[in-house]
């Protein structure tokens, strides 16, 4: 485990000990875990779409499938 997952594996700890968040907290941990997944989601999407035909067969999709999947906006699963 690295030194950055073991830091994030305390501060979660952290955050648990400590009961139920307030009503703000909740609401910006949720924000938080939005704007993570869409981040996520657009630089995998960027990726996608630069991938070769031989990858993109590894992963069991075909060109248009990547093509089709790269183009969809980052807030859309």
């Amino acid at each position: 485990m690295s030194q950055i997952q073991i830091q994030r594996l305390s501060q979660l700890e952290t955050l648990m000990v400590g009961g139920p968040l307030p009503l703000a907290a909740q609401v910006a941990v949720g924000f938080a875990v939005v704007v993570t997944k869409w981040s996520r989601t657009y630089r995998t999407r960027k990726q996608l779409a630069h991938l070769s035909s031989h990858m993109l067969n590894d992963v069991g999709l075909s060109e248009q499938d990547a093509a089709r999947e790269a183009t969809l906006p980052f807030w859309r699963s």
